[in-house]
């Protein structure tokens, strides 16, 4: 630990979103109810996917694999947000408030990578068909999917290491309802240029390409599907593109708008209902685009109903 001489603080207090009692009591259901349907509908989608053959393809292999980190980074938040809302003193242990770093940041990394191998699944669907099953191989999905993983486990590790250099001699209150690096970084009393650097190279090294993928991918898809002649051509491409796309907005707009401002004022306000659409209800939503604008998965749905 940095700071020798000072005595680090053994929890911190989090302000959560406000201590308004109708808006709490409001709040509660509101964030509850999302919290069940995220984890029923996750779930859902996961046995939905292995119950039905059509769905065996590397696409619905991603999707699986988003719908399980989806329900992991919800359950690193939510439940504790619940549970501030039933208490008086918003509270988390030192240890705890690690636990929640570590955990968001590898769950949050795995999710941009994932979203950038489906950006890239569709790429090759659209621009290469022909060339689709070799190169999108169940080897192929798998080693892609772990790396996803692995990604994420590197970038947890790094922030946790960054953390534990920090020392919070006297500033202990946190203005979110969750542990957040770079909010942590503004309250430490400690020389703070290794987090900065572990927070940077993190970024630059994992989110940044991840974000290039997709624009890349994207771009090279709408000219693929412009150059089609055809109008009904041009539809039934775009189709198996527009719910992955639809969710890559909703996730990378909200963590861009959470963390486009580094000052220690970038998450109050506006900022702080980002972080709620970031954390709480694109794991949600995810779930509503797939399954709402996917017609493989809703006959999916139709054949299991008949079936039963």
């Amino acid at each position: 630990m940095a700071g020798s001489n000072c005595t680090q603080v053994p929890e911190f207090s989090l302000t959560g979103f406000t201590n308004i009692p109708v808006n709490q009591v409001t709040l509660f259901l509101v964030i509850l109810l999302t919290y069940l349907a995220t984890i029923l509908g996750n779930l859902g989608m996961i046995a939905l996917i292995r119950a039905s053959p059509p769905l065996h393809s590397p696409m619905y292999y991603f999707l699986g694999n988003l719908a399980i980190v989806n329900l992991c980074s919800s359950t690193v938040i939510t439940p504790k947000v619940l549970i501030d809302f039933l208490v008086e003193k918003k509270d988390i242990t030192y240890a705890g408030c690690v636990a929640q770093v570590f955990a968001f940041d590898l769950f949050g990394m795995t999710e941009y990578c994932l979203l950038a191998t489906m950006a890239y699944d569709r790429y090759v669907a659209v621009c290469h068909p022909l060339l689709y099953p070799l190169v999108m191989s169940p080897v192929r999905c798998c080693q892609l999917v772990t790396g996803s993983y692995l990604l994420g486990l590197t970038n947890g590790v790094g922030q946790t290491i960054g953390m534990f250099n920090l020392s919070f001699c006297s500033s202990s209150v946190i203005d979110l309802f969750f542990c957040d690096i770079s909010l942590l970084i503004s309250l430490s009393t400690s020389d703070t240029t290794l987090s900065h650097l572990i927070l940077k190279t993190s970024a630059s090294v994992f989110g940044v390409p991840s974000i290039l993928v997709v624009l890349v991918s994207y771009v090279a898809i709408i000219s693929t599907i412009l150059s089609i002649s055809s109008a009904k051509g041009k539809r039934k491409a775009f189709s198996t593109c527009t719910s992955h796309l639809t969710t890559i907005s909703i996730f990378y707009g909200s963590s861009v708008f959470m963390y486009l401002n580094p000052s220690p004022d970038s998450l109050r306000g506006g900022g702080k209902w980002a972080a709620v659409l970031f954390t709480m209800v694109t794991p949600m939503l995810n779930l509503l685009i797939y399954s709402l604008r996917n017609e493989e998965v809703k006959e999916a749905l139709r054949r299991l109903r008949k079936t039963k």
